[in-house]
C-alpha cells in the first residue's frame, strides 16, 4: 500500500561472493515509527517501498517504472549485478524481468500487496476492465520472475492459483522486526494507567473510524476515568478524525501523537495494555497480514480484531476477534479485556511466544537467503552474503 509520501532513493544491494544482488524501490517517509502499511523495513537486507507520486493511476506507474528501470540500468551498466528483487505495488516491472531473465540474470518478485484487491477497498465503484488489467499484470510479475517471495500462506496459495507459478519458486517469508531489536518489555515499561493503541497508517481503507467509535461506546460503558486510547500515525483521515473526536466530545480519552520515531513507537507500544487493529473485513483484509499486528505481538501486547485469515494465523491465541468490527462490539470486547489481568497476562505470553518462535525476522532470514541463494549459486555453496548499502539521488517528484 502506498502511503501518500514523496518518494526518495535508496539502493541496497545482497552481495554474494564476488557477484550483486540488488533490491531498488523508491522509499516512503516514515509513518508512526517508521512503518510504512502494511510493509515497513521488514528486517530483509534490502530497502523496500511503493511509489505514490503527484499522479495517480496511470501516471503513478509510470513514474514507478521509469524510476526503477533507471536504477536498475545504473546498477546493470556500472556494478557487476546478476540479480533484482523488485516488490510491488505496482505490478508494473515485468518488462525489466523480461530483459532480466533474457539477458541472463535473475528477478525476484516480492509479493507485497494484492493490487486488485486493493483497488476494490479503495474504490467505491471498482471499474471491471481494470481489475483485469492489475490482475493480469500480476500474473505477468510472477510468471515472468525467477522466484515469488511471499508475505504469508494465502500470497502464496494466490501465486500458485492466479499467478501460475510452480510450488518449488514460491517462498513464504514474513514481515517482521527483528528479535535483536526489541526488547523484552518489563513491569518497568507499565505506565499505570490502561492504555489502547492504534499504530500505522490513517487512510480510508485503515478504518480508524471504528476505533474512534469504539471508544466512544467504550467510555459509556466503564466512563472516562481508567483509560486512554492512542492513535499513532498520520494519513488523509486524521484531519476528519480529529474533528470526529472533537465533535463528539471525546478529547479525554483519545489521543492523537501524530507521527512517531522508532523509539516513540517502541515506547508506546510497550506501555500499553491491548492494541486494536480496526481493519474490516474484505478480500484485501482477509488475506493480508498487517504490520501493526506484527510490530503489537513483538512487544507482548494482546490485540483486538476483526476475526480475519491471516490475522488469526498471525496473533492466534494473542487476539481477541470479533465478527464485523462494529463499534459495539470492539468496546465489549475491549472492556472485558480491560478487566481480565489474568486473561491478559496469558495473551502476553502468548504474544511473545508467538513473536519470539515464529515471527521475528531470524526465523524467516534462513528462506529468505535460500531465495537467494537459488537465483545466485554460490560457488561451494558455503559462503554468507553480506550487504552492502549504495544511497541513489534524491527523487525531485513531490506530490
Amino acid at each position: 500500500m502506498t502511503d501518500g509520501s514523496i518518494p526518495t532513493g535508496d539502493v541496497v544491494s545482497p552481495r554474494f561472493h564476488d557477484r550483486d544482488g540488488a533490491t531498488i524501490a523508491p522509499r516512503r517517509r516514515r509513518t508512526a515509527g517508521g512503518t510504512t502499511e502494511p510493509g515497513y523495513d521488514d528486517g530483509r537486507p534490502a530497502a523496500e517501498g511503493s511509489v505514490h507520486g503527484s499522479g495517480t493511476g496511470a501516471s503513478e506507474f509510470a513514474w514507478a517504472f521509469l524510476w526503477v528501470a533507471w536504477h536498475l540500468a545504473v546498477l546493470v551498466v556500472r556494478h557487476r549485478v546478476v540479480a533484482a528483487q523488485v516488490c510491488n505495488p505496482p505490478d508494473v516491472f515485468w518488462p525489466l524481468a523480461l530483459v532480466m531473465r533474457v539477458t541472463g540474470r535473475g528477478w525476484i518478485f516480492d509479493h507485497h500487496d494484492l493490487s486488485p484487491e486493493l483497488y476494490a477497498c479503495k474504490t467505491a465503484a471498482p471499474r471491471p476492465f481494470i481489475t483485469r488489467f492489475l490482475t493480469w499484470f500480476e500474473r505477468l510479475s510472477m510468471r515472468f520472475a525467477s522466484e515469488v517471495v511471499a508475505t504469508n500462506e494465502s500470497y502464496r496459495q494466490i501465486a500458485l492459483t492466479r499467478g501460475g507459478c510452480p510450488p518449488e519458486r514460491v517462498t513464504v517469508v514474513r514481515n517482521g522486526p527483528a528479535a535483536s531489536e526489541i526488547a523484552t518489555p518489563t513491569s518497568a515499561d507499565a505506565t499505570g494507567g490502561k492504555r489502547i493503541v492504534y499504530v500505522g497508517v490513517i487512510n480510508e481503507q485503515d478504518h480508524v473510524d471504528r476505533a474512534v467509535l469504539a471508544a466512544e461506546r467504550l467510555a459509556a460503558l466503564r466512563g472516562r476515568d481508567d483509560w486512554e486510547m492512542v492513535i499513532a500515525g498520520d494519513g488523509e483521515r486524521l484531519p476528519g478524525l480529529r474533528s470526529m473526536v472533537d465533535e463528539r466530545g471525546l478529547a479525554d480519552v483519545v489521543r492523537f501523537t501524530g507521527w512517531l520515531q522508532a523509539p516513540e513507537v517502541d515506547a508506546l507500544l510497550r506501555g500499553a495494555t491491548l492494541g486494536i487493529q480496526p481493519d474490516i473485513h474484505s478480500d484485501m483484509t482477509n488475506l493480508s497480514t498487517m504490520a501493526k499486528t506484527v510490530e503489537y505481538l513483538a512487544r507482548g501486547l494482546p490485540v483486538v480484531a476483526v476475526d480475519l485469515l491471516e490475522t488469526r494465523r498471525t496473533a492466534d491465541a494473542a487476539g481477541r476477534y470479533v465478527s464485523t468490527g462494529d463499534a459495539d462490539e470492539f468496546a465489549k470486547a475491549m472492556d472485558e479485556l480491560l478487566d481480565d489481568e489474568r486473561g491478559l497476562a496469558q495473551m502476553r505470553a502468548i504474544a511473545r511466544e508467538r513473536f519470539t518462535s515464529v515471527l521475528a525476522w531470524e526465523h524467516q532470514a534462513a528462506a529468505y537467503l535460500d531465495v537467494w541463494r537459488r537465483v545466485v549459486p554460490l560457488p561451494g555453496g558455503t559462503a554468507q552474503p553480506t550487504v552492502r548499502a549504495e544511497p541513489a539521488p534524491a527523487s525531485e517528484h513531490s506530490s
